[in-house]
C-alpha cells in the first residue's frame, strides 16, 4: 500500500440478531477510514510524531428510505428584545419546519424569557395546524434565562426520545441576563447521557458567541449565525436538512494504541470536519474513549489525532486498532460495535517520507482554528498588534487550505486592527465562524 487507508463496513460482534433475519437485512452501517499523515517511520530516530485522521459516517442499508423519526424541540428566546421582525421571523422558520416532520416525527415547542414555559408539550406531529397556531401565539417580553429553556428543553425532549433521534434547536439573540452560564454549560453536559444533542442558534449581535459555541460543542450539536432577520428561515432550513441526515447515534471512537505510542499531552484530539472542535477523551479499559455524538449519511465526521511514537523495531508494524460503538435508533439496538480499523507504520533504515496531502489538510484545518482562537486571547488582552498578526496567520492557512472566503474575512478583520478599528460584534461572529468551518457562498 502506498498509504494507510483502512475502509470497512461494520459487522456487529455478540449482536444478539442474525443478519439473515428479515429486520436488519438493510440496517443502517458504518463507514470508518483511518489515514496517518506519513505512515513511513524513520528507524533510527528515537521518537516520532504523527498525526491519525479518521472519518466516519453512516451508511443507508440499499432498499433503507429513511432513518428513524425526530424527536424535535425548539427552545426559542421570546424575551423583550426579539420584538418585531425577530420574533416574527422565528415564527415563521419554526412553523415551517413543522411542516416538514412526519407524523412518525415527534415535536415540543418552549418558550423562555427570563422564565420557561412549555408551548406544545412533547408529542406526535399529528395536528399540525394547532402545533402551529401555538407556535404563531408567541408574543415577546421579559429578559433572558437561557438555562431555563434548556432545562425545561431536555426535560421535554427526554419524554419522546425512544427510538427517535433526539435534536434540541436552542435560539436566543442575547446575554444570559436573567440566568447562569455556568448552569447552561452543565446541562449541556448533561445532553449526551441521554442522548439528546444541542444545536445553538445565535439571532442579531448580542448573543454570547462563547457561551453558545460550548454549548452546542458540548453538546454534540452546531453552532448558527442568523444575523439578519430575513435569514432565520433559511437558517433554521439548513439546520433541519442536517439533523435529517443523521442516522446513527450515541456513537464512541475507541483506539487501541501499543504501548510505544501514546497520546500527545496537549490538546491531542480533535473534531476537524464538518466543524472544527476540541475533544476530550477518557480511559476504557486501556482504550482511549472519545465521544461523537450523532453520525451523519453522506457528511463524514473527521478527527484527528496527534501521537507520539518511541522508536521501534524495523519493518511493518501495527499501531494499534480503532472502532466506533454506536446505537442505532432505526432498530432500537445499541451499543453496536463497528469492525476494528489496523493502524500500521512502516518503520524505514533508510527513511523515505510519504505524506499524506489529506491528513495535510486536516492539520491545517486544526491550525486555523487554533490560529483564530489566540487572535481572540490577544484581543480580549488588549494586544491588538498580536491579534492582528494571529488573523493575518490564519488568513494564510484559510488560503492554503482553498477557504477564500475565510481568509478574506480574517484579512479583513486583521487590517482593521493594523487601523485601529474596533471589531464590530458581527465581525468577531464571522470570525468565529470561520474559524470552525466554511461560509457558504
Amino acid at each position: 500500500m502506498n498509504k494507510l487507508i483502512c475502509n470497512y463496513k461494520d459487522r456487529f460482534f455478540s449482536a444478539p440478531y442474525s443478519l439473515l433475519s428479515t429486520p436488519y437485512l438493510n440496517i443502517m452501517k458504518v463507514i470508518l477510514q483511518a489515514k496517518i499523515s506519513d505512515p513511513h517511520l524513520d528507524g533510527s530516530a528515537a521518537s516520532s510524531q504523527r498525526q491519525i485522521e479518521i472519518s466516519i459516517a453512516a451508511e443507508q442499508g440499499e432498499d433503507q428510505v429513511n432513518a428513524a423519526p425526530l424527536n424535535l424541540c425548539l427552545v426559542l428566546d421570546h424575551s423583550g428584545s426579539m420584538s418585531g421582525r425577530p420574533m416574527e421571523t422565528v415564527k415563521q422558520a419554526a412553523t415551517e419546519l413543522v411542516d416538514k416532520l412526519t407524523p412518525n416525527d415527534r415535536i415540543s415547542v418552549i418558550a423562555f424569557d427570563h422564565k420557561a414555559k412549555v408551548i406544545v408539550p412533547n408529542q406526535e406531529v399529528t395536528n399540525i395546524s394547532s402545533i402551529k397556531e401555538l407556535i404563531r401565539q408567541l408574543q415577546p417580553a421579559g429578559g433572558t434565562s437561557i438555562d431555563e429553556g434548556m432545562k425545561l428543553g431536555l426535560l421535554e425532549s427526554a419524554i419522546g426520545k425512544k427510538d427517535k433521534i433526539s435534536q434540541l434547536f436552542l435560539l436566543t439573540d442575547g446575554e444570559n441576563e436573567h440566568g447562569d452560564n455556568q448552569r447552561c454549560l452543565k446541562i449541556a453536559q448533561l445532553a449526551p447521557e441521554s442522548n439528546i444533542t444541542i444545536n445553538t442558534l445565535g439571532f442579531g449581535a448580542h448573543w454570547n458567541q462563547d457561551i453558545l459555541e460550548q454549548i452546542a460543542d458540548s453538546a454534540g450539536g452546531t453552532l448558527c449565525y442568523i444575523e439578519k432577520p430575513e435569514q432565520a428561515v433559511a437558517e433554521f432550513a439548513k439546520l433541519f436538512t442536517r439533523i435529517q441526515s443523521v442516522g446513527l447515534t450515541n456513537a464512541h471512537l475507541l483506539l487501541e494504541l501499543i504501548p510505544e505510542i501514546h497520546l500527545a499531552e496537549l490538546k491531542p484530539i480533535a473534531q476537524v470536519a464538518p466543524e472544527t472542535i476540541e475533544l476530550t477523551h477518557t480511559l476504557e479499559q486501556s482504550n482511549t474513549l472519545i465521544r461523537l455524538g450523532d453520525l451523519m449519511i453522506g457528511t463524514s465526521k473527521q478527527i484527528l489525532i496527534n501521537l507520539y511514537i518511541n522508536k521501534l523495531a524495523p519493518g511493518k508494524q501495527r499501531a494499534g486498532m480503532v472502532y466506533v460503538r454506536y446505537d442505532d435508533p432505526a432498530t432500537g439496538r445499541t451499543g453496536l460495535l463497528s469492525e476494528k480499523i489496523p493502524l500500521e507504520l512502516d518503520v524505514q533504515s533508510v527513511y523515505v517520507a510519504q505524506p499524506d496531502p489529506q491528513v495535510q489538510k486536516s492539520i491545517l484545518t486544526l491550525a486555523k482554528y487554533r490560529q483564530t482562537q489566540i487572535a481572540e486571547t490577544k484581543l480580549q488582552q488588549g494586544d491588538r498588534v498580536g491579534a492582528a498578526t494571529m488573523l493575518k496567520t490564519a488568513a494564510k492557512t484559510a488560503l492554503q487550505l482553498g477557504d477564500e472566503k475565510a481568509a478574506d474575512v480574517l484579512q479583513s478583520n486583521a487590517t482593521r486592527l493594523q487601523a485601529g478599528d474596533e471589531l464590530s460584534p458581527e465581525d468577531r461572529k464571522k470570525t468565529r465562524l470561520v474559524s470552525k468551518t466554511r461560509l457558504e457562498p
